[in-house]
């Protein structure tokens, strides 16, 4: 619990839940008849509502990017490094709109929710969702917001291909992409850690065909395991390395010890899955890591990324992370060498980090000033 706020935070803030009754037709052919999704903001609108960013989030995020909730709150926001007063994303300049994207398990409509038709929770029979229905649905929030254009559209990871995708299906609405740690689909080893994630679950007797909540049950072994796989591929070798090596937490190598021997980088996993699995719904999980799966910006434009991205109007900001292996620096690459052949202005830095693909989220300087760099020079 902070004893103050620190003066960079944008503070307290309160989520808000914004239902949607207009149908909404997915990229699956199954219509949901209507929905909520969670957000929140920071900053203000400005009279001509052209200073605002949507902040797109990934895998396991949220709507609560910044701040805090309560003075209770034990951390802020998931990128509250980034999202402030003189930040990076300077909320003195920008107001901030970050969202539980639809299929969430933080208040936005998803499988953990009550399906209308049956009055009973949706479990695995919530419809499968695409990128293109994030993005479609972020539009119809940012109708509501009155925000006929973005002047940033935000994203890591699974947020960067939103970002994407938002340059593509709406170039009008977008003056500026940002892409963090991110590519233009997924490569057959990425799909493979997310197979072995989703099997995880699966496999857990509690899982009950995606049935668990009507079961009294919870896959939270399953869910756990997931989280370890998933986590191990969001660090670098190096990075664990540096903050684990072999260190023990219990146990003795020494002769004639009969204590079970742990690693400290061990129990880091164990607490990880557990914290993760109290937290986060296993159908969801799947949800999304098959959402992940199923994009490729170019699909639509015959396997092109120069072609689709000609589509684009806005300008773009690709950032990499030298230890970053799941998103590697040589996919950013793609994503900027077909930007470059489709003559659209974009800017570029790998940044040196030993902290994998979670880089994007922790303190670097250079990473800092690069970000904040490009934001100043986006007009309101």
């Amino acid at each position: 619990m902070p004893e103050q706020l620190p003066a960079d935070s944008v503070g307290l803030v309160t989520p808000i839940t914004q239902t949607f009754s207009e149908p909404l037709l997915l990229a699956c052919g199954r219509t949901l008849p209507s929905y909520d999704l969670v957000y929140e903001t920071y900053g203000e609108l400005n009279a001509q509502a052209s200073n605002a960013v949507l902040i797109c989030h990934a895998l396991s995020g949220h709507h609560h990017a910044a701040g805090y909730h309560s003075l209770d709150d034990r951390k802020p926001g998931w990128w509250d490094n980034y999202i402030g007063p003189g930040k990076a994303i300077d909320t003195n300049r920008f107001f901030v709109v970050s969202l539980n994207n639809l299929g969430g398990c933080h208040g936005s409509t998803g499988p953990v929710s009550i399906d209308p038709a049956t009055g009973k929770v949706y479990g695995a029979d919530f419809p499968l969702l695409r990128v293109r229905d994030w993005v479609s649905s972020q539009a119809r929030l940012a109708d509501h917001l009155g925000i006929t254009q973005w002047a940033a559209v935000v994203g890591g990871s699974l947020g960067g291909m939103q970002a994407m995708r938002w340059a593509l299906e709406y170039p009008e609405r977008i003056r500026h992409c940002i892409v963090i740690a991110s590519a233009l689909n997924l490569t057959a080893q990425n799909i493979a850690f997310n197979e072995t994630a989703r099997r995880a679950i699966t496999s857990d007797p509690d899982f009950h065909d995606g049935d668990y909540l009507a079961k009294g049950t919870y896959p939270k072994r399953g869910l756990a395991l997931a989280r370890m796989v998933g986590h191990i591929t969001y660090l670098s070798d190096d990075g664990m390395d540096e903050k684990f090596g072999r260190e023990l937490r219990a146990g003795s190598f020494v002769l004639g010890s009969d204590e079970l021997v742990e690693f400290q980088i061990e129990s880091y996993l164990r607490y990880q899955g557990d914290s993760f699995s109290g937290s986060f719904d296993a159908n969801t999980y799947i949800l999304m890591t098959r959402a992940l799966d199923y994009f490729d910006l170019s699909r639509e434009y015959n396997d092109n990324p120069v072609s689709a991205f000609s589509h684009s109007q806005c300008r773009f900001l690709v950032v990499s992370f030298s230890s970053d292996w799941r998103f590697s620096p040589q996919r950013s690459r793609e994503i900027v060498d077909a930007l470059i052949t489709a003559g659209k202005p974009v800017s570029y830095a790998e940044i040196e980090s030993k902290h994998g693909h979670d880089a994007f989220l922790v303190p670097d300087q250079r990473y800092r000033q690069v970000f904040s760099r490009y934001m100043n020079t986006i007009e309101v």
